[in-house]
């Protein structure tokens, strides 16, 4: 008989099938075992009747506990009470291996006992729940810019430089050089753009800020797109499309898994375009009219984002900001060049920054005046001006930190559930 995975059952009720699975829990009323049976597909209950089964069946039922590993044979019932609509009942067992002692109970445990034992974690259904919708949003992602023309370019992880001049960089050595690991791809995105038209990366980015907030990471995922020929105005509706595509996939494929989370679905099905857009003056006078004033010139922290976000219903565009707190190569608002032609997307929520973008300095001579005062060395940027010499044109790009946009997306309190093998300040294991 051909092994099947849970992820088909309904194609096999009234069926004799057989799957490899684990135990996550069982219960019996003494005649009668219930079997809590996952195949890391799905999950399905599993019942033994004992005057129904062989004497050897029942009694390796019973040898069962938590996560050990097993063959299981059975019936496939409809059962609407049942999160999956399904049932087996059990006709055979296989035993692959009892395992003695699991750490995790059922008990509660403290999140760093289970960060500790993040390789056992991943198996409970909320976080293999949030993984689930992690892969359907990478695969939105992809979706998204390989239907439109972009083409996927890879940037190098050891990079001699930063991209945006900051000192909050792993150092290393490349043989003789100094060498650092990237901290976004976004430079090398704007070179593969004068060759491509359209392009995106998706990457590992690493940023040494001993940050310990929930909202960082000191290892994630970015995909930042860059596009020639566009601007301001344009980037932003690219941006909003995306967000958009993204919420609308998970919505339409993760509904078992945002239901395991307990999200609030409707929060998602608002996230639709055109998004709310609000200078960086206008965001200053809400809060100020909130009692959180800031001198101009000022950049928002996490409290200020909240508040901003808890005005709208859906994603909000905050642009124009001050030039001077800003990345070197963004370009200035030929109408007020002490702003630039920016944006931040902030979620929804309290969830903060998901997507900060611009339009790109292409005037080579104004680049260059960046660089001297941001200190950066032709030497290191030579390349990046020669983008500005040969055929420079107007072009836009952004990034979209991956693990903040599936905490907003899962409705986590902390990105650490967000991949697998999270990087924080004080964890490297396991």
């Amino acid at each position: 008989m051909d092994r099947i995975d849970l992820a088909t059952i309904g194609d096999y009720v009234g069926q004799t099938v057989t799957f490899g699975g684990w135990l996550t829990r069982k219960r019996s009323s003494g005649k009668i075992q219930f079997l809590q049976i996952r195949d890391g597909m799905g999950y399905i209950q599993g019942v033994l009747v004992k005057a129904e089964v062989e004497e050897s069946v029942w009694e390796r039922a019973g040898q069962l506990t938590q996560e050990s590993s097993f063959y299981v044979t059975g019936i496939v019932r409809e059962e609407p009470r049942s999160s999956s609509g399904f049932e087996l009942s059990v006709t055979g067992i296989k035993i692959i291996q009892i395992a003695k002692d699991y750490p995790i109970t059922p008990k509660e445990h403290g999140v760093d006992f289970l960060m500790d034992h993040r390789h056992l974690w991943l198996r409970a259904p909320r976080q293999r729940a949030i993984l689930r919708i992690r892969a359907v949003i990478i695969s939105a992602i992809q979706s998204f810019f390989d239907e439109r023309g972009f083409t996927l370019v890879d940037p190098p992880v050891l990079t001699p430089s930063s991209c945006e001049g900051t000192t909050n960089l792993f150092h290393t050595k490349y043989f003789e050089e100094d060498a650092y690991l990237t901290q976004s791809g976004q430079l090398y995105m704007e070179a593969a753009a004068m060759a491509l038209g359209k392009v995106y990366s998706f990457g590992p980015t690493f940023r040494a800020e001993k940050s310990k907030t929930r909202r960082h990471l000191i290892e994630f995922w970015m995909i930042e797109p860059e596009m020639a020929f566009v601007d301001h105005e344009q980037n932003l509706i690219v941006q909003e499309q995306f967000i958009a595509h993204i919420v609308g996939q998970v919505l339409s494929q993760c509904r078992a898994e945002l239901a395991v989370l307990e999200r609030d679905v409707t929060a998602l099905e608002r996230v639709l375009p055109p998004f709310p857009r609000i200078t960086y003056d206008e965001a200053l006078e809400l809060l100020k009219e909130i009692g959180m004033e800031l001198p101009w010139g000022e950049d928002f922290g996490a409290p200020h984002e909240t508040a901003i976000a808890e005005k709208f219903d859906r994603p909000v565009f905050i642009t124009h900001y001050p030039a001077s707190f800003k990345a070197f190569y963004m370009k200035p608002d030929p109408n007020r060049p002490e702003v630039v032609l920016c944006a931040d997307m902030i979620a929804p929520e309290g969830y903060g920054e998901i997507i900060g973008g611009s339009q790109r300095i292409d005037d080579p001579e104004l680049l260059a005046s960046r660089f001297e005062e941001h200190e950066l060395s032709e030497e290191a940027y030579g390349w990046y001006m020669d983008l500005r010499r040969y055929g420079s044109v107007p072009h836009s790009g952004f990034g979209l930190g991956l693990e903040r946009a599936v905490a907003w997306i899962c409705g986590l309190d902390h990105v650490r559930e967000t991949i697998a093998f999270p990087r924080t300040l004080y964890r490297l294991y396991p």
